[in-house]
């Protein structure tokens, strides 16, 4: 039978530790409904007494289906029962299940730190976990730099997790806490933590200060640990905890545990792990291993033409069991098999003799090396081939424009209270149409006058809405009169149908307008077909 590993997650407590995160009770609420959904056997809900959103948290606690309700905290303070501790007696409430502690298991901790012996914190740890026991929860001993303690007095590192042992600990887990122990080391040290205790179940909790948290919570299930402590997308505090995106995948596909998950719950880890990322207004990173954007994107020409026979030749895994999906990356290093591919997946057929073809890949690269990116810009880069094709209805074209920005100084003086109009000429089949428009800035006002140019033609575009609007500056050493390339997220707000399109250009304006256009045309092609 597949051994189980059994997925502890601290999102929620470790996690809401990373710089710049806030979370509140409803972000909470929100997370724990996708940490249960996933199918982890825990999740920790915080620190109740900590702060007035983790005691509002657990005072109304999130209906959990399959973990375990889980609090935080640590043993009773030196010299004091753990009975009467105050701090202890706040994590025993009614919503949890059960409850981790952490104790101090490095000897330099104890004595610098705690200022107290080392028998005193033994028995800390033994009245502590016993007191939790005897409230009805389980628990669990979180050993607090245990990697540390045991390099440096291995025996009392031992004697630590015994004294948790007897008093009932369901899991020892062993803790790199400054996350600075490499994976050979962690896989000794948890070897000979399973022959000094061979009937304990262990546990591992690593962050990633050497980038190494993924890989040394690997090691540590090789050598033993049937408990994985870690966090959504790998958040947590310093530079994070061990990510659990990642190692879910691992652990079951790639090593064959159990992990107490569904099929459907591994086909969501892509879309929990962005859903996560867009809460809290962090970008997933593109390369983000199993769940990224770019995680089974394909820009080589070579390596395309291998996987359109078979995946195997460059992918080591299959996208759909996670949630991804493959994708064919067009730019100045693709052959013509990305560009097939590409069009493939845009529904555009062309017949592999067309000479179209050659003329479009040349196009492409000439338009990558001056700093169009289609990587992305997909809805740009399917109205350049439509138009090489022979294919692109001619909807409007630009005939001028103008940008004038009026500006009076502030109460303060401090600054200008700025307005911007735009004026523009389109020529719309046989027909010349002039609109004028004010905005917030430039990019507004031409948005707006635009869309009164053409509303009257194309009344689609009035379910277009700008959604996004990034600006990268391609050649530093220019200052302010580097080239620039703007990228911009539209969407149909009847659909939800989201596209993005690129410009690129000295002028801001020119780059912004540029995008501005195909973002509409592929609009109006879209909602046409």
């Amino acid at each position: 039978m597949t051994e189980r590993i059994y997925l502890y997650d601290t999102t929620l407590r470790d996690g809401a530790q990373t710089r710049g995160i806030n979370l509140s009770f409803k972000d909470k609420q929100r997370i724990a409904a996708w940490l249960d959904q996933l199918g982890m056997a825990y999740i920790e809900g915080g620190w109740p007494g900590a702060n007035p959103t983790d005691d509002d948290f657990f005072a109304e606690p999130p209906v959990l289906k399959n973990a375990l309700f889980t609090s935080f905290g640590m043993t009773c303070r030196a010299g004091s029962q753990a009975a009467e501790d105050e701090g202890l007696r706040k994590l025993i409430v009614p919503s949890v299940k059960a409850v981790c502690l952490v104790g101090k298991t490095w000897d330099f901790h104890v004595t610098e730190a705690l200022k107290t012996s080392l028998e005193e914190n033994l028995r800390m740890i033994r009245d502590s976990l016993s007191f939790v026991l005897s409230q009805g929860k389980e628990a669990l001993f979180d050993a607090e730099h245990f990697f540390d303690g045991f390099k440096a007095h291995e025996e009392y590192a031992l004697s630590c997790l015994r004294e948790a042992e007897k008093a009932g600990a369901s899991w020892l887990v062993l803790c790199d806490t400054n996350g600075g122990t490499l994976p050979d080391e962690v896989e000794a040290i948890v070897r000979k933590v399973r022959e000094a205790l061979p009937s304990a179940k262990l546990g591992i909790h690593c962050h990633d200060d050497t980038g190494n948290a993924v890989a040394n919570s690997l090691v540590a299930v090789r050598a033993g640990c049937r408990m994985v402590q870690g966090t959504l997308n790998g958040l947590g505090e310093r530079c994070g905890n061990a990510n659990l995106i990642s190692l879910i995948p691992s652990l079951h596909f790639k090593m064959g545990y159990d992990l107490g998950l569904s099929e459907d719950a591994f086909k969501n880890l892509s879309k929990v792990s962005r859903s996560f990322a867009a809460l809290l207004d962090r970008d997933l990173p593109s390369n983000a291993p199993y769940v990224g954007t770019s995680a089974f994107a394909h820009k080589a020409g070579l390596h395309v033409s291998a996987i359109v026979k078979n995946p195997r030749t460059y992918e080591h895994f299959s996208p759909e069991l996670v949630g991804n999906s493959r994708d064919f990356i067009v730019s100045n290093q693709s052959g013509l098999s990305n560009l097939r591919q590409q069009l493939g997946e845009l529904g555009i057929e062309v017949d592999d003799r067309d000479p179209a073809l050659g003329a479009l890949l040349a196009e492409i690269k000439e338009r990558s090396q001056r700093g169009y990116a289609y990587d992305h810009a997909l809805a740009s880069f399917a109205l350049l081939s439509l138009r090489v094709l022979g294919r692109l209805p001619d909807f409007f074209s630009i005939q001028n424009c103008a940008i004038h920005n009026i500006g009076s100084s502030s109460p303060s003086g401090a600054d200008l209270d700025m307005t911007s109009y735009a004026s523009v000429k389109l020529r719309i089949g046989d027909q010349s149409m002039d609109a004028v428009a004010e905005g917030v800035g430039p990019v507004n006002a031409l948005d707006a006058a635009l869309r009164r140019a053409l509303v009257e033609t194309y009344p689609q575009i009035e379910a277009i809405k700008l959604t996004d609007y990034h600006v990268r500056i391609l050649d530093s050493k220019s200052a302010t009169a580097a080239t620039t390339r703007v990228l911009l997220e539209s969407e149909n707000a009847k659909d939800s149908g989201v596209w993005v399109t690129v410009g690129m250009s000295a002028n801001i304006i020119n780059a912004s307008l540029q995008a501005l256009c195909d973002s509409y045309a592929y609009g109006i092609l879209r909602m046409k077909e």
